[in-house]
């Protein structure tokens, strides 16, 4: 069943209780570092001021411990006041009587920001009984924060029962169309390119995309797991010992569905790494078996071809975590051709959130791609097929 969106109800002259997600990286002196977020929600908003709505903003920052006034929402409200090219007022508080006062007296198309949702711990530990208070504010919720909708918190699903209306914004149906639509009936061959550090994190994600892939290809710290399942050796490279036989079973999953199961054939390997002052030892290519003293740190130039020659063929891409260590200038070479790779494709390219995001916006290319997912754990839980309570909790169209 489809989600209701914004577009599905009336919002002229409503108030609209807003979940976003604006947990921005800040500097030391309080500047935003990186304003994607902020920007993925503005056509939401956009809209909701068009169409004439009181537009009550929400969203955590960081993890406070009470009140902090370093993780203040002060710099979004000033940046999204420039943005949207109008006043945002970034109430005192996210709840009250004065916060109550103040979006009572709105007039339609004003947009209010309220402070910091997780200043009160019963944000997360009361979230149904703490969600009145959201309620009480508004008459539609519209939650368009998919980087926390895999959590039941008072803003992101426990507001929903308060409300008369609860909907999707532009964010969150797109992250639905893409990671779930795109990747359920997806136009064929689906790749999928998984990388990371580790097995446990995404074999959940592995077994549920082994039912729907044509191409499965693994890079990162997490195909040394797999190597050694498959009796290789890996030297002092990053693996789980004790995911051998989740590995072993993935492996034997890909045959009985007919699934081409990829893993590297060559890795750049380094003696040691020192991630304080990003570089490594000398780097050489080895094929086969990592000696002991080595440690793969990216995937080599024959695998990297290889996995070019997949993604070239595929009609629906979907990539999930780096393929070596990106952050270092000497282990970046296989994650940045794959970005440029998927990038150049004609491929409808999904980008799964986390890392990728980063490393393929460290690479140059993150314009040249379909889509780019704005949550971590969100992306994968959804990937996996797990309920989202942040989106469960909407209307249904």
């Amino acid at each position: 069943m489809a989600t209701k969106t914004i577009r599905d109800i009336s919002v002229t002259g409503k108030r609209c209780f807003v979940r976003c997600d604006f947990n921005v990286p800040l500097d030391d002196a309080g500047n935003i570092t990186d304003d994607t977020r902020i920007k993925a929600a503005l056509p939401t908003i956009r809209f909701l001021i068009e169409n004439k709505a009181k537009v009550i903003l929400a969203s955590h920052l960081g993890r406070p411990k009470g009140k902090d006034p370093k993780l203040s929402l002060a710099p979004i409200a000033a940046q999204l006041s420039k943005e949207l090219d109008q006043p945002v007022t970034l109430l005192p508080d996210s709840v009250g009587a004065e916060v109550e006062a103040t979006v009572a007296a709105m007039e339609d198309t004003q947009v209010v920001l309220l402070e910091n949702v997780r200043y009160y711990s019963e944000e997360k530990k009361d979230a149904e009984n703490w969600g009145a208070n959201y309620g009480k504010l508004a008459d539609i919720f519209v939650n368009d924060a998919f980087g926390t909708a895999h959590r039941f918190e008072g803003s992101t699903a426990g507001v929903a029962k308060y409300v008369d209306e609860a909907v999707c914004g532009f964010l969150i149906e797109r992250e639905l169309q893409f990671l779930g639509d795109k990747t359920n009936n997806p136009e064929r061959p689906l790749t999928v390119i998984l990388g990371g550090a580790k097995v446990s994190d995404k074999i959940t994600v592995i077994d549920a995309l082994l039912e729907k892939a044509d191409t499965i290809m693994i890079g990162g710290a997490m195909a040394y797991t797999f190597m050694l399942a498959q009796g290789g050796k890996v030297g002092s490279s990053l693996n789980e010992p004790d995911k051998i036989a989740t590995a072993q079973a993935a492996l034997e999953k890909a045959k009985e569905k007919g699934v081409k199961f990829l893993l590297p054939i060559d890795h750049v390997v380094t003696e040691s790494v020192d991630f304080g002052s990003l570089t490594v030892t000398p780097t050489k290519v080895v094929e086969g078996d990592i000696a002991e003293g080595w440690q793969g740190v990216d995937i080599g130039p024959k695998t990297l071809a290889l996995y070019q020659e997949e993604v070239a063929k595929a009609k629906t891409v979907l990539w999930n975590g780096p393929m070596g260590i990106f952050e270092i200038s000497d282990c970046n070479k296989g994650t940045f051709a794959v970005a440029e790779t998927i990038a150049n494709s004609d491929s409808t390219s999904i980008i799964g959130g986390g890392d990728s995001v980063k490393a393929i916006k460290k690479s140059g290319y993150s314009d040249k791609v379909t889509f780019m997912s704005t949550g971590g754990g969100a992306s994968l839980e959804f990937l996996e097929g797990k309920v989202l309570p942040g989106v469960d909790a909407l209307d249904k169209a």
